[in-house]
């Protein structure tokens, strides 16, 4: 008997390698995702939530990107509600992809995780 079809929910931005390396990742094991363009559909706040309960607000903050920089935030004491609703706003400072596998999830290129989440 089989388990239950894997299925990921992949919330990125269609430009960022990071977001196309994931699609194909999942895409080559034929594994069905369901894309989310942060572009065009900002992470909704719970969504966003889930992931800094278990990584923490600020691993999902990508420090390196050029809006981080645009918008001056390396000073930036801000709560972690704040961030959140900031990450909700502006999707290019999100770490991406997030990637969502039922109650899993994996912050940006973690081809490891994917891996473990296929070999059940």
């Amino acid at each position: 008997m089989k388990g239950p079809v894997l299925e990921v929910q992949i919330f990125g931005i269609k430009k960022s390698a990071d977001t196309r390396k994931a699609l194909r990742f999942f895409s080559e094991r034929r594994i069905k995702t369901h894309f989310v363009d942060l572009m065009e559909k900002p992470a909704s706040l719970g969504e966003l939530r889930r992931f800094a309960q278990k990584f923490g607000v600020m691993l999902l903050v990508n420090k390196d990107s050029k809006r981080f920089a645009e918008l001056g935030l390396r000073y930036a004491q801000l709560s972690d509600d704040r961030w959140l609703q900031k990450l909700s706003e502006e999707p290019l400072l999100l770490r991406i992809p997030l990637v969502r596998n039922a109650n899993q999830l994996a912050v940006g290129a973690d081809e490891g995780t994917w891996k473990t989440w296929t070999e059940r």
